[in-house]
């Protein structure tokens, strides 16, 4: 599995609370880094699979955008929107 990333930090990748292997490709100079994600199993038609990406992002992290926990309508979490892409964050 491949995501794109932008001048992201990454420390642990799971899936289905399995640590997955991962890796960076070669980074590009403005689209960014490919985040390469090995799945810990193989994958079956109709199976869910969670992946939890811990990260640290930087002021160059361009495609990111955060919302404070006080810009939330719950005011419990931040909020973090990737992309045009919503992302749950747990903090």
């Amino acid at each position: 599995q491949v995501l794109d990333t932008k001048d992201l930090q990454v420390f642990k990748v799971t899936v289905n609370g399995q640590d997955a292997k991962f890796a960076f490709g070669e980074k590009h100079s403005f689209k960014g880094t490919p985040l390469e994600i090995t799945l810990p199993f193989e994958l079956r038609r109709g199976q869910e699979a969670i992946v939890e990406i811990s990260f640290e992002s930087s002021p160059k992290s361009s495609a990111l955008q955060w919302f404070t926990p006080e810009q939330t309508s719950g005011k419990k979490h931040p909020f973090l929107f990737s992309q045009c892409q919503v992302e749950w964050i747990n903090c």
